[in-house]
């Protein structure tokens, strides 16, 4: 049942990323500035359009690969999978934000949008270490004798 409902929360993580993404690049200019100062990066939209494609396509589709390897024998794994890969599908939000805005024109506060990006990133630590984390207690907490 637990493994359902992060399915179901995996998917509209992927949706909700591919909406906002969308919304996003119909906004961006041809040229997108990714970093400002002395050493200003920039690209054309088409670079980030197919390269965010690509890399979103190749983290999630690491969830039916996981799915296929690890479903039957360790449903627990599964389940912390599909969490980060809904945590990275968050950051991957955040960063086209961060960009949007970057390249918007508007006055904005960046460090603001700072705490949001690397909270996303703190979840994702923090996701992965819970793994071996709950592998731990449940080695110590199977050796107790009841």
């Amino acid at each position: 049942m637990i493994l359902k409902l992060f399915k179901a929360v995996w998917f509209l993580s992927l949706l909700g990323f591919m909406l906002i993404f969308l919304y996003i690049y119909a906004s961006f200019p041809v040229d997108i500035v990714l970093r400002e100062g002395l050493d200003a990066l920039s690209t054309s939209r088409d670079v980030i359009f197919y390269s965010t494609l690509i890399t979103v396509s190749l983290v999630n589709s690491l969830v039916f690969v996981v799915r296929k390897l690890y479903s039957k024998q360790d449903e627990k794994f599964s389940i912390w999978f599909f969490g980060q890969i809904i945590l990275i599908n968050f950051f991957f939000c955040t960063v086209l934000g961060f960009i949007n805005v970057l390249n918007s024109g508007e006055k904005f506060a960046f460090e603001n949008l700072g705490v949001v990006i690397y909270g996303s990133i703190v979840l994702i630590v923090l996701w992965a270490l819970a793994w071996p984390i709950f592998l731990l207690s449940q080695k110590f907490m199977g050796k107790q004798a009841i």
